[in-house]
């Protein structure tokens, strides 16, 4: 009797431990990881050792790869979902296009598979049975309708069977706690861009204000040369119009209740030369018989040529009229102001409008005093605009130092420097600006400025540590340029920052949850 309920005690042990360890019915799971989920997206331990799937990330000048898959074994078929990205200002997934996958041994093609087309955008399916075991190259040759590309991954190894993968895959790596994971589905949805944190020549900088300025010679003032009503003959009369040179662009009539009408100025001076002309050829006369004295004729002389004098500098245009000038434009470019109203009266001297050709541009740096041992020293800058959206390089802009300053201005405890520049089109004279002045350069660890991210005075930045993690970095930065940051410790050369999109990320990590698997390997 005890023998037989020993039997049944082990009989019911067994049939437990045979319904504790169930099996997906599929034989298959999520996102190209080997573990089992719960319903919050965590890792399940299984009860036995499983093969761990590999993840990859590539990048070219023009494309990312990301792409999960199960080790290679011979004569089972591997399932490899990968993630194309193109790169550019933003990374957007490839929507279009057909990727082939080969499986080289060398310069051999032993096998290849071709999809035609993403299964969603960005994620192309791929299936391969290895047929042989041994050490190969996998080779993604991408085709797009703006590009192509090829992706290789070395030293991918084929095992003849699943003991055999399981033996040299070893341990696995506990995950950390600091990982943050973000989807290529999340990503490719908002605006998102990374890029490698460099070594590279940082200069020695000093921010500033400054303002951009016209060039001289640069721009021409068109000036009233009589007192009058001002009328306009050129079309479209508005700030940024086009005007070619000799362009008459305004009349300015004189009338009768003008006192410094110009037409009676010169009619006057002509009266004068005409009786000044008498005079003198009447002296002339008489002093050749001795009739009056040399200095007589002399003043006669005198007289006539100041007479003439004045007549000149009353005709003081070729489209004068006695009482009308027509005003034209002495340079060709485009109207800058115009600093009058059709019909209004003007005075003689009066500016009526400038005109500048914008060809070329001075910026100017207001430094502080205390810099001036090293003002010498400022060879180049970075500036932006108020909006911030763009900044730009003295170097990129033909850019050249044209004058430092010796003194400072009554009241001032600025000295100026002043950049010749070239107009690319979009930089508006007399914009205020935020000046990157700078020296000597020595190599220096770099990332984008708009990689930063303050919080309570700490800045961070998202570094992309694999095709879908990322972690959370502090920093410890140095001077900027407008464009680049020095970073002293937080990263290292190589590692992928976020530079658009960060926010996304951190909003993605406060939340709390981990996204959603959504791409079946």
């Amino acid at each position: 009797m005890k023998k037989l309920l020993l039997q049944l005690l082990a009989a019911a042990l067994v049939l437990a431990g045979c319904h504790s360890h169930s099996h997906d019915a599929h034989g298959g799971h999520s996102h190209g990881d080997a573990h089992a989920h719960d319903e919050n997206g965590n890792h399940i331990t299984p009860a036995e050792p499983t093969l761990e799937a590999l993840a990859y990330t590539i990048y070219t000048d023009k494309t990312e790869l990301f792409v999960e898959f199960m080790p290679l074994v011979v004569g089972q078929e591997s399932r490899f979902a990968a993630h194309f990205t193109a790169l550019g200002d933003l990374f957007k997934a490839i929507s279009e296009g057909s990727v082939t996958l080969s499986l080289k041994n060398g310069e051999t093609i032993a096998q290849s598979i071709t999809a035609d087309k993403p299964e969603v955008p960005g994620i192309f399916q791929l299936q391969m049975t290895p047929k042989q075991a041994g050490a190969y190259s996998l080779v993604f040759d991408i085709k797009t309708p703006a590009y192509t590309d090829q992706i290789t991954i070395e030293n991918v190894t084929v095992f003849p069977d699943e003991k055999t993968a399981m033996a040299a895959q070893g341990e696995v790596e506990a995950v950390g706690g600091t990982d943050i994971s973000y989807l290529k589905e999340q990503a490719w949805k908002v605006e998102f861009a990374n890029a490698p944190a460099k070594i590279q020549p940082f200069s020695e900088v000093v921010k500033t204000s400054g303002q951009v300025l016209a060039a001289p010679g640069d721009e021409a003032v068109l000036t009233a040369q009589i007192s009058g009503i001002v009328s306009f003959l050129g079309k479209n009369m508005v700030v940024g119009t086009a005007v070619g040179a000799g362009a008459n662009l305004f009349s300015v009539k004189s009338n009768e209740v003008v006192q410094s009408n110009l037409g009676a100025a010169v009619k006057q001076a002509e009266n004068d030369v005409a009786t000044a002309q008498k005079q003198y050829d009447r002296a002339a006369e008489l002093a050749k018989d001795k009739i009056i004295s040399d200095k007589e004729f002399l003043e006669a002389k005198l007289r006539l040529e100041n007479a003439q004098a004045q007549l000149a500098n009353a005709k003081v245009s070729r489209s004068f009229g006695q009482n009308k000038q027509s005003v034209a434009a002495p340079i060709g470019g485009f109207l800058k102001n115009v600093l009058v109203e059709n019909g209004a009266f003007v005075q003689a001297g009066q500016p009526l409008a400038t005109i500048s050709k914008s060809k070329r541009l001075l910026l100017r740096a207001d430094v502080s005093q205390k810099y001036f041992p090293k003002l010498a020293s400022f060879t180049a800058a970075n500036f932006k605009t108020a909006d911030g959206v763009r900044v730009y390089s003295t170097r990129e802009l033909n850019g050249r130092v044209v004058s430092t300053g010796k003194s400072a201005a009554a009241g001032s405890p600025f000295l100026p420097i002043h950049f010749e520049i070239d107009n690319v089109g979009n930089i508006v004279p007399g914009s205020a600006v935020e000046v990157f002045l700078q020296s000597g350069s020595s190599p220096s660890l770099v990332i984008p400025t708009s990689a930063l991210i303050e919080e309570q005075g700490v800045f961070y930045c998202y570094v992309q540590v694999g095709g879908e993690t990322f972690q959370k970095r502090e920093l410890k930065i140095g001077a900027s340029d407008g464009r680049n940051v020095q970073v002293h410790s937080g990263i290292a050369e190589g590692e992928r920052v976020v530079t658009t999109g960060a926010y996304q990320i951190k909003l993605s990590s406060a939340s709390g949850t981990m996204p959603a698997h959504g791409h079946e390997h």
